[in-house]
């Protein structure tokens, strides 16, 4: 039973394990098999196949040495000398009962060489066919074939031509038949010396400098393929947008149309006694004359006239204002003024007014139908028109898609800065982590570089012993030259420092190493068996990445519930970053949020428990996740927990390893499988959740993980972890810095960075306080966002709203009870709150993910008074929005929240500033200490507070070093 309700657990398949077989002086071959040669015999030809260990020129396989080279022996003897010379070197290999022998016979880099072998004094004496089967200097250079032919000098030489390269210094080759019989020369292959400039230390030079630069031809090739591909996907969107633009413009087109036609069918030339239009006689062009009698309307007694127009249906709003004038010529109260309509007008919309806009006070309005001419001697045709129209909205609309899709790509390639500049920070921490116990210099290391590593045995099992021994390898222990030979450290100045100098070879891609106090044993710090492992840059060779399958519950956004959910999507989507493969199991919830599975489709169908299991596959936050939906209706209760949870999750469990297992993804039913050698983290989020399914998780697994190192201590004497506490680690949760970014989020009305966080704050707190009716008053926002269980402190919370309140704070709840009790309870609660304080504080008894970014943002501190935590996520969403955490001293909470006042010499240590505000004890004492030291530094220290609002959103609580941890945890499970 592995995972319980609040269990993950990690699964990543083994190394193939690769057979080494002979080829003679130990040397290595890649070699790729032709159809032909799947059938060949590996035990007969003894080669080794070593993916990756070096590089095959495919293009020189088969190489047809009759075009044109120079430098054959033919071109520089006398045909006839040569053949007699040729004669009496094969009558003396014969006699001498050598198989084979070269012409010339001292063979040079850069020729060509005929290659004579005696067929009748190996297991090829009867067979048809003879091929030869060769490389260069080792095996490592050039793998070829050629069939050889009987030669002029007796039906006992065959014999063929070899180009011999100029990197060549060794030729090394066997016979076969093409099938199954081989001559390797009693298993020792055929080796030719090569004279040259090339030696074995030059060519490991120049294969370090090939690999090299065929790294960079793939990188160049990889960039053009990206590129191609960007520009095929961006020409996709491109077209796709320019299509959903116009098809927007044209729906506009048809809503404008028909409120034109409906206004068109109202529209008059006049109306009698009240107002009409005729072409203007004082002035040129289009100009109109709109007369307007105000004699009974609302406007009988202004002084001024005006009017407020625009046309086809006020489609561009108030655009024409004009002055009226008394008409003395004509009878009655008439006025008039002289409009010039847009060409593109239609219909005239106006209304009269005692002013121009923005001064008047009376209207008149036709009742609030507004005023609408047809226009006199309009040469504008509705066809017409409505081309131009649609073009006009085409052009429009597009220029603002391109205005938005330019500030998206800025804010994109900004916030991608701001994170790789915390990624590199974040890297640069994790090497300086164990400063204290070891570190290098240079402390970034590159591949083909000298580096010393400094150690202070001081601080490690190792205090105090007379010797200290570096023992090191590379690429996680499995580099071709093995362990370096152990090497005693020196002293490294006055201080307890010891020294060891280390040649990183081209081709490390990481570093491993440990202490003992011996060259040949004795006590090994080898910390705590997760070894030393420092990453290399600059290398020739890749990691051997791994596959890693989660098993969980939960998963953002498709299933989630509580933080189990964020961890699962945030630690897969991290770890995937760093180039490995994942994957997620879950269990296909009724209740599943489909809309954020992409391609979601039926994968396949397997049988166990007694029933059906389809499994569904599709993509969900760009992870591959598979959906078991056993067809005994286990998860088709309409939640996700609450519904006889062990045995649910248990069936869960077995059903996912039994889909792992059929499909050969390669845990203890499984002991003796195929699954036998992959290796079970079990990550541990919540013990309060499963104990007894825990424990036996705990017995199982090869590593085992909970989501804090205070927790992991917290919880080490449980009677489910204390015997398994050798394979028990403490990593800390991170968040997802792409969901949880103030910078790109929807839904704050301002985006900002820690360079502007007191005005997106400011703007958030204003949003806030007007969504939910707070005074509009520059006062301290207390937010309290989480779950109402017992686990959250409960009482805590309520006096810490009461008192924010008597401090003249605001207060905003955000959270929902599973107890229906507790929810009750706090309903009361907020009743009373919100008449009593009317204004100032507001209690939201739901869960809404949306809302909770906006009281991230516009509250100043967020309090997580925990009475056990095992990491807790709120707090470090809270200091990403440059929010001031007030927290519990307890699990995850103390990791992660540093007090201003007491906690300076603790952060510091880990490369931290202070960042927030704690307290012990679980009583109102310990709230109101920190409380009013946070409420007092916001009203008394305002540009302090500033400071550390800044500096919180500068610290890194994403996953870029949780996933390290991790990946460094996968690889000691895979040890054993």
């Amino acid at each position: 039973q592995i995972g319980a309700a609040e269990g993950q657990m990690v699964v990543n398949e083994d190394e193939l394990s690769i057979t080494e077989i002979g080829m003679g002086r130990g040397d290595k071959i890649q070699h790729v098999l032709s159809e032909e040669e799947l059938s060949w015999s590996e035990d007969e030809v003894q080669l080794i196949e070593d993916d990756g260990q070096y590089e095959v020129d495919e293009t020189s396989v088969s190489v047809n040495v009759e075009q044109d080279i120079q430098g054959s022996p033919q071109d520089v003897v006398d045909p006839q000398a040569l053949k007699v010379m040729l004669q009496e070197l094969a009558e003396k290999n014969y006699s001498m009962r050598n198989k084979l022998f070269v012409f010339p016979e001292v063979v040079k880099a850069d020729s060509v060489i005929d290659l004579y072998f005696n067929r009748d004094l190996t297991a090829l004496a009867n067979e048809p066919d003879v091929v030869i089967k060769g490389a260069f200097n080792g095996w490592k250079w050039r793998l070829f074939t050629e069939r050889l032919h009987k030669s002029d000098l007796g039906g006992v030489w065959w014999s063929c031509k070899l180009y011999i390269p100029k990197e060549a210094y060794r030729l090394d080759f066997v016979f076969f038949n093409g099938r199954t019989v081989y001559e390797n020369n009693g298993n020792n292959d055929f080796c030719i010396g090569i004279e040259g400039t090339m030696n074995e230390d030059l060519f490991e030079d120049f294969l370090v400098k090939e690999k090299q630069r065929e790294l960079e031809k793939l990188a160049m090739e990889e960039a053009e393929r990206r590129t191609q591909t960007e520009e095929q996907r961006r020409s996709k969107e491109a077209r796709a947008a320019d299509e959903a633009v116009r098809a927007q413009a044209k729906a506009e087109i048809e809503i404008k149309n028909k409120k034109l036609q409906s206004m068109l069918s109202l529209a008059r030339t006049c109306v009698d006694n009240l107002w009409y239009i005729e072409a203007s006689t004082d002035t040129s062009g289009d100009t109109i004359r709109l007369y307007y009698n105000r004699n009974s309307r609302p406007l009988a007694h202004s002084t001024e006239i005006w009017m407020h127009g625009g046309y086809n249906n006020w489609s561009d709003g108030l655009s024409i204002v004009e002055s009226f004038v008394k008409c003395n010529d004509r009878d009655g109260d008439w006025w008039y003024a002289d409009v010039i309509p847009p060409e593109k007008a239609l219909v005239l919309d106006w209304v009269f007014a005692d002013g121009p806009a923005g001064n008047a006070r009376n209207y008149d309005n036709n009742a609030r139908q507004d005023f609408h001419a047809i226009l006199p001697n309009n040469n504008v045709t509705e066809e017409g028109f409505w081309v131009q129209e649609e073009q006009n909205i085409y052009t429009r609309l597009l220029q603002e898609r391109r205005e938005k899709e330019e500030t998206m790509k800025r804010k994109a390639e900004r916030s991608a800065n701001i994170k790789a500049e915390m990624k590199a920070k974040t890297m640069r921490r994790f090497l300086l982590s164990q400063k204290h116990i070891v570190y290098t210099e240079p402390l970034e290391i590159r591949a083909g570089t000298t580096v010393d590593v400094l150690y202070n045995p001081s601080n490690t099992v190792l205090n105090g012993k007379p010797e200290v021994w570096f023992r090191c390898s590379f690429n996680l222990w499995m580099h071709p030259s093995g362990a370096l030979p152990p090497q005693k450290m020196v002293k490294s100045g006055d201080g307890p420092l010891l020294k060891a100098t280390v040649n990183v070879p081209p081709d490390a891609y990481m570093m491993d190493f440990v202490f003992s106090e011996w060259e040949e044993d004795g006590i090994y710090d080898n910390r705590n068996g997760m070894d030393y492992h420092i990453p290399v840059s600059d290398s020739i060779e890749t990691e051997n990445y791994m596959r890693i399958i989660h098993i969980a519950v939960e998963m953002a956004p498709v299933a989630k519930v509580g933080g189990l959910g964020d961890v699962v999507t945030s630690l897969s989507r991290a770890v995937q970053d760093l180039g490995h493969t994942v994957e997620v199991i879950l269990p296909k919830y009724d209740c599943l949020n489909q809309s954020s599975v992409k391609d979601l489709h039926l994968y396949q169908s397997f049988s166990w428990g007694g029933t059906e299991i389809k499994v569904w596959v599709g993509r969900v936050e760009d992870l591959t996740v598979y959906f078991l939906e056993p067809q005994n209706g286990m998860f088709g209760v309409g939640c996700v927990y609450g519904r006889n949870d062990d045995r649910r999750f248990g069936f869960f469990c077995h059903s996912a390893l039994e889909f792992i297992l059929q499909n050969e993804f390669s845990p203890e039913h499984y002991s003796q499988s195929r699954m036998a050698s992959t290796r079970v983290v079990f990550t541990i989020h919540n013990l309060e959740f499963g104990a007894h399914y825990i424990g036996k998780a705990m017995t199982y697994c090869d590593k085992a993980t909970t989501v804090s190192p205070t927790y992991s201590r917290d919880v080490a004497g449980h009677g489910a972890i204390a015997p398994h506490r050798e394979k028990f680690y403490g990593i800390l949760n991170g968040i997802d810095p792409d969901i949880w970014d103030p910078y790109t989020d929807n839904f704050i009305p301002v985006p900002y960075t820690c360079e502007n966080v007191v005005e997106g704050k400011r703007a958030a707190k204003r949003a806030l306080q007007q969504k939910f009716g707070l005074q509009q008053t520059d006062v301290p926002i207390v937010g309290i966002i989480t779950r109402l269980t017992a686990q959250k402190g409960i009482h805590l919370i309520k006096h810490a709203i009461h008192r924010t309140l008597e401090s003249n704070g605001q207060v905003v709840l955000l959270g929902s009870a599973p107890d229906h009790r507790i929810q009750g309870d706090f309903c009361r609660l907020a009743d009373a709150l919100h008449g009593v304080y009317h204004g100032r504080v507001k209690l939201v008894l739901t869960y809404d993910e949306p809302l909770s970014h906006l009281i991230y943002a516009g509250s100043d501190f967020i309090i997580v008074p925990s009475i056990f935590e095992p990491c807790g996520l709120t707090q470090l969403v809270a200091m990403r929005y440059g929010s001031i955490p007030i927290v519990r001293k307890t699990g995850g909470l103390y990791d992660t929240v540093f007090d201003v006042d007491n906690d300076k010499d603790r952060a510091r240590s880990l490369g931290l500033e202070p960042n927030g505000f704690s307290f012990d004890g679980a009583d109102s004492n310990g709230v109101d200490y920190a409380l009013n030291r946070a409420i007092g530094a916001w009203f008394d220290a305002r540009d302090w507070f500033h400071s550390l609002c800044k500096r919180v959103m500068e610290q890194d609580w994403s996953w870029n070093r949780p996933a390290l941890d991790y990946i460094e945890l996968y690889h000691a499970a895979r040890k054993f």
